[in-house]
């Protein structure tokens, strides 16, 4: 695996690879990488012949208080991760490389209505500034396919809206959440939990499965159902910051004729904000 730190050197590989026919992939992350990464990579090879990754902690999709600074920065091992995973080539570029003489309000990217609820009510601004990185990374890789988990489906809910809206020629796949046998989602964010709470953590995603049941059995109170799983979170240990019952296909509030669902959560446990999500679909 080749890792380059520029535009010009990415820009340069690819094109040497798209010459020779290649369908390039891509992985787009923030790095501190867990299985949950590596496993979008072995996905990617599945659809395309060229595996390109990027680690980048994007400052534009941080918000005043937020971790930037303490969040993790691990590159060595996210090289060797992405290494044993299979990918070619990752970009591994510095804020100045990404945003030359450039602040923050220089140039956004706004995908409206769907970026208002949940996570964009909670901390706002930060899909402007998703959807600002990841325009300029499909603009600098060129991908034909790109790779985002589930478990941030807002974020992907956003990014296959601005691919479709800015004509990016590009096929976005969502790719199902990686567990932990305890069915904690993976995520870059477990580190900030104790042992204690990494136990603790767990009723999150007992709770939507526990609200998904209810809804399969055909109770349609979502908003009993949304109180309850509150209840259970606060009882918990958790801060909720929000659980919704929604449309999967524009996140909007579920109505009891909706048939195709999403159930969205998000809590701090600890210095922690752990967000899941779990999609299905009503008979």
């Amino acid at each position: 695996m080749q890792t380059v730190n520029t535009i010009a050197a990415v820009r340069e590989r690819i094109q040497s690879e798209t010459r020779q026919g290649k369908r390039i992939g891509f992985v787009p992350t923030m790095g501190n990488l867990h299985e949950g990464h590596a496993h979008l990579v072995r996905e990617a090879r599945k659809y395309c012949d060229f595996v390109v990754a990027s680690v980048f902690v994007n400052p534009t999709q941080f918000g005043a208080g937020e971790d930037f600074d303490s969040y993790p920065r691990t590159l060595e091992a996210d090289q060797a991760r992405l290494q044993e995973a299979g990918c070619d080539l990752l970009f591994a570029p510095n804020v100045a490389e990404m945003y030359p003489n450039q602040n923050n309000d220089w140039v956004k990217v706004l995908v409206s209505d769907i970026t208002t609820r949940h996570c964009g009510a909670s901390r706002p601004g930060h899909f402007d500034g998703v959807g600002l990185v990841v325009s300029k990374l499909f603009n600098i890789v060129r991908p034909h396919v790109a790779l985002f988990g589930k478990k941030d489906f807002q974020q992907l809910a956003v990014i296959r809206r601005m691919v479709e809206a800015l004509c990016f020629d590009i096929e976005i796949i969502g790719v199902d959440t990686v567990r932990e046998a305890s069915g904690l989602a993976m995520s870059s964010r477990n580190g900030y939990l104790t042992p204690q709470e990494r136990t603790q953590a767990v009723l999150l995603y007992q709770t939507l499965c526990k609200a998904r049941d209810a809804i399969l059995d055909g109770n349609t109170d979502f908003n009993g159902i949304t109180e309850q799983a509150n209840s259970a979170l606060r009882d918990g240990g958790f801060i909720p910051d929000y659980f919704t019952v929604c449309r999967a296909d524009n996140l909007q509030p579920a109505m009891p004729v909706d048939r195709s669902l999403v159930i969205l959560a998000a809590a701090r446990l600890g210095k922690a904000r752990l967000i899941d999500n779990i999609d299905f679909v009503c008979r």
